[in-house]
């Protein structure tokens, strides 16, 4: 048998796949049904979970909105995700529901308070995946504030999800919440601790008024790959998104497993996926011919934009067969360090780096083929790699529809995917066995009794 792995499905509220391509929904991202059909198609076929990455930002240059993108559609527009968990939870029973939210600009009181009401509402189903912004010049403009330097801004997040855990794990005790109607008494005052917390940029003294979700504190995903993040990754990350070729993702792999082994944690803490882009067909011939006419809608001026959203760097302003003519950002770092020589590979020229990212965006390489060919392409990406499953991309469609339809039935086949669960299991319950936080996470200490 295979090896059994996991599957996220990534989504965003914006066009999504490529949205010229005939057949493609993902302009309906406004539009409620389009998430609630999705929802339960992907509930119902029993992957993971669906995960929404969402931002403030859109591609800026020289202080301004890039008109490409706008006109392209690219990273913009954007609605906000948060808002479609409720319904999504409603209209589904196992699927798990993960939010982006950012640690630079929403406080963590915030997020404390509104995803502990949403693992209530879920049924224990909902993640986190921490981020400390993407687009940050275009955000920090948004907001009329100044750009927060990138390491400086993981020193915010650490303080932040630290103070988020606490007020999910150190306020209420397990028994505290009583509700009996002939005392009269709803919950017990000795056992709901005020928490008395401050640091340089984040503090609080009170309590979480929300009682304990199922999960208390929701499954934590991180995505950085920069020093910083795989860093924040090793102290407090439940679960990591990756996007590189094999041989970067298995160095990234690696390095965060050494990272975690230094931080006793152990090894095998955080389950790694990486993003999977499937082009598939029922013939090899139809695929590629897919793939062909998905990659014909996407410019070097389209390619240019996104690598500015991501980075803050303009592409089209240096010359294009040299090196970076500059790779200072406080932006963002992974796409500059994956090119520029910083990670070990080779440095790309300003044209190679275009046209890598006109074919494959921030994802890596696509698995192309029939069926069979993908899946066998998927599997040989995750010996070579050690990772643990798939984070899977739209469909040039902006669906799932040609995953689900073509490729998870031969992954089921062989025995790489489990049935679908019971109704019931919270999201931590369904990728690692148990509710709550591991006993050797940093979060774990902020608990009053253990559980």
């Amino acid at each position: 048998m295979s090896k059994r792995i996991r599957l996220g499905m990534f989504q965003a509220m914006t066009p999504m796949g490529q949205w010229r391509m005939p057949g493609n929904t993902s302009t309906d991202f406004l539009d409620l049904q389009h998430w609630v059909t999705m929802a339960k198609r992907l509930d119902q076929e029993g992957v993971d979970f669906l995960f929404m990455a969402d931002d403030y930002a859109y591609p800026v240059v020289d202080g301004h909105v890039l008109p490409q993108a706008i006109e392209s559609s690219v990273q913009f527009p954007k609605a906000d995700p948060i808002v479609l968990l409720s319904a999504l939870a409603l209209a589904t029973e196992r699927l798990g529901l993960v939010a982006t939210v950012s640690t630079t600009i929403e406080k963590p009181q915030i997020v404390a308070r509104r995803f502990a009401t949403l693992d209530h509402l879920t049924g224990g189903r909902l993640g986190w995946n921490v981020v400390t912004g993407a687009g940050q010049n275009a955000s920090a403009l948004l907001f009329d504030e100044p750009l927060i330097p990138h390491d400086e801004r993981y020193a915010r997040a650490d303080e932040h999800i630290r103070l988020a855990m606490e007020l999910w794990e150190g306020v209420w005790e397990d028994d505290a919440l009583v509700q009996d109607r002939e005392s009269g008494t709803y919950a017990d005052p000795s056992k709901v601790h005020e928490i008395d917390t401050h640091g340089r940029w984040h503090g609080a003294r009170g309590v979480l008024t929300v009682p304990p979700s199922p999960q208390r504190t929701p499954v934590l995903f991180q995505a950085g790959a920069s020093s910083s993040g795989r860093g924040f990754a090793a102290d407090y990350a439940e679960g990591v998104f990756l996007a590189s070729e094999p041989a970067a993702t298995a160095a990234q792999i690696a390095a965060v497993r050494d990272l975690l082994d230094a931080n006793g944690r152990g090894r095998d803490a955080v389950l790694f996926l990486s993003a999977g882009t499937f082009v598939v067909a029922p013939t090899a011939e139809e695929a590629h011919a897919k793939r062909a006419l998905q990659a014909s809608f996407w410019t070097l001026e389209d390619a240019a934009a996104a690598y500015a959203f991501f980075t803050g760097l303009d592409l089209m302003s240096m010359p294009l067969d040299e090196p970076l003519a500059s790779t200072r950002t406080e932006t963002g770092r992974t796409n500059v360090e994956r090119f520029s020589g910083a990670n070990g590979a080779p440095a790309l020229t300003v044209r190679q780096i275009l046209e890598e990212f006109q074919r494959n965006s921030v994802m890596g390489a696509p698995f192309v083929g029939d069926p069979v060919q993908v899946v066998d392409q998927a599997e040989a990406f995750l010996a070579e790699t050690g990772a643990d499953g798939f984070l899977v991309q739209p469909d040039p469609t902006g669906t799932f529809d040609d995953f689900l339809d073509l490729v998870l039935p031969e992954m089921r086949r062989r025995g790489m995917v489990a049935e679908p669960p019971q109704v019931g299991a919270t999201l931590r319950e369904r990728l690692f066995g148990h509710p709550h936080l591991a006993d050797g996470h940093p979060g774990a200490a902020f608990r009053r009794v253990r559980v």
